[in-house]
């Protein structure tokens, strides 16, 4: 019987037909509970899309409002190897250097002649391109300059088109990462690159060629603006050319960037400025 009037209870709980409840609630009561919850999350989307609009109208779509930039840019290298930042071929196997050349070829096509001339200006060398804006009107898009890959010369990939690989002379290419709005580089100094070995290794590393001459990064190609207000922006490179490297050993190379405004290295990053990678030809099977 106790379980009969208990089993009664919970289904009267659930759905009592004298007062027509359920789960202890009329039907008006329901709906001004659910009128309450939908007002409420309403009010809260609304909230948060207000918030939202109003945050989006301080941002500008070509760059960033806020900018942590950093005092000294990073590098990387062309071709690019794998993490271990490791080029190893040997001369006699058209193998083991192959996919570096092919590397070379693809990060350089956009740098020919007919793209750069199709997209982008000629500009006055050895002085910053300005673009600013005009008070409220934007000055977008904005132009760019061109970066040949004749520019590099011996290591453009046109004169020679194995880059160096198959005499045992390669070319490594580098590039400065961007930073919006850097201008690197002042009193019409730019900034150029330096490459030597690390101290075990000073012997070995022979003689060097730069590409543009000095290794510079010309001051026409700053400030860059970003991806947006800059969509055709191409990168200056530097080609370093090794000539009479030291072959069947192991060299460790490091490249910096030079400008009197760029500190040298960072407490925070070691790498900052700089790049460094192993370098081995070798001519016995």
């Amino acid at each position: 019987m106790a379980k009969d009037a208990e089993k009664g209870e919970w289904k009267e709980y659930i759905w009592n037909p004298r007062t027509r409840e359920f789960l202890g609630r009329t039907a008006s009561s329901w709906g001004l509970i659910l009128l309450f919850y939908l007002v409420f999350y309403i009010f809260l989307a609304g909230l948060f899309a207000l918030t939202m609009y109003v945050m989006l109208q301080t941002l500008d779509d070509h760059k960033p409002t806020w900018q942590d930039r950093l005092t000294t840019p990073g590098m990387v290298i062309q071709p690019e190897s794998d993490e271990t930042f490791e080029i190893i071929y040997n001369i006699q196997k058209t193998e083991s250097w192959d996919m570096y050349t092919q590397a070379l070829d693809k990060f350089l096509e956009p740098y020919n002649s007919t793209v750069q001339e199709q997209k982008n200006d000629e500009c006055k060398p050895d002085e910053y391109f300005l673009q600013e804006d005009s008070a409220d009107v934007k000055n977008n898009p904005k132009r760019s300059c061109q970066f040949k890959r004749d520019f590099l010369q011996d290591c453009s990939g046109l004169s020679d088109r194995y880059y160096g690989y198959q005499d045992g002379k390669p070319c490594i290419i580098i590039k400065m990462n961007r930073v919006i709005g850097m201008l690197p580089g002042k009193d019409g100094q730019a900034p150029f690159i330096t490459c030597g070995a690390k101290r075990e290794d000073t012997d070995k590393i022979g003689e060097l060629m730069y590409f543009p001459p000095n290794g510079t990064f010309n001051l026409m190609y700053y400030p860059y603006y970003g991806k947006k207000a800059q969509v055709n922006y191409s990168q200056p490179l530097v080609a370093v050319k090794f000539l009479n490297i030291t072959v069947n050993e192991d060299v460790n190379i490091e490249c910096k960037i030079n400008a009197n405004n760029i500190p040298s290295g960072s407490e925070r990053d070691k790498f900052a400025g700089r790049v460094s990678f192993k370098l081995r030809i070798n001519t016995i099977n």
